[in-house]
């Protein structure tokens, strides 16, 4: 299937996951990497992943019919819509504004994911020393996997 907005993740990155739409960080993103996932071209990216599933829960949305509506070609507008129409969950304005600043300030919890989030920042920017959260991972890794200096 061809769409017209789907980006080729094997030759960009995904939108950081701090842009945000309808105030929601992590869902330009996610409909970044759904789009390239349909057509193919997702590179390593991975369409609802732990934390695409943290905004799916938190507005009572299902991957698959989200899927769906990219699939059709919609735009983000028009997903935002469907979103805010379709969600089980109805979060207000200002929900949307403290779960978008909690999701921006996580970091890894556990060992286990501690272990892995220094893995991936030893690749991504080894003499960095502000690499504090996910997004922070996220972005360094983006930069370095597509040409930037670690």
């Amino acid at each position: 299937m061809a769409l017209k907005n789907a980006p080729d993740l094997t030759q960009r990155p995904p939108r950081s996951p701090r842009v945000r739409l309808g105030g929601y960080v992590i869902l330009p993103r996610m409909l970044d990497k759904g789009r390239a996932n349909i057509v193919g071209k997702h590179g390593e990216y991975h369409y609802a992943c732990p934390m695409d599933q943290r905004f799916l829960e938190f507005v009572g949305i299902n991957a698959d019919a989200l899927k769906k509506q990219l699939a059709a070609g919609k735009g983000d507008g028009d997903i935002l819509a469907w979103i805010q129409k379709t969600g089980k969950l109805k979060p207000t304005d200002s929900e949307i504004a403290a779960w978008s600043e909690l999701a921006t300030s996580r970091a890894p919890g556990d060992p286990e994911s501690r272990e892995y989030f220094n893995g991936i920042q030893k690749t991504a920017a080894p003499k960095r020393e502000d690499i504090m959260t996910w997004f922070d991972l996220l972005d360094a890794d983006d930069h370095v996997t597509f040409g930037g200096t670690a």
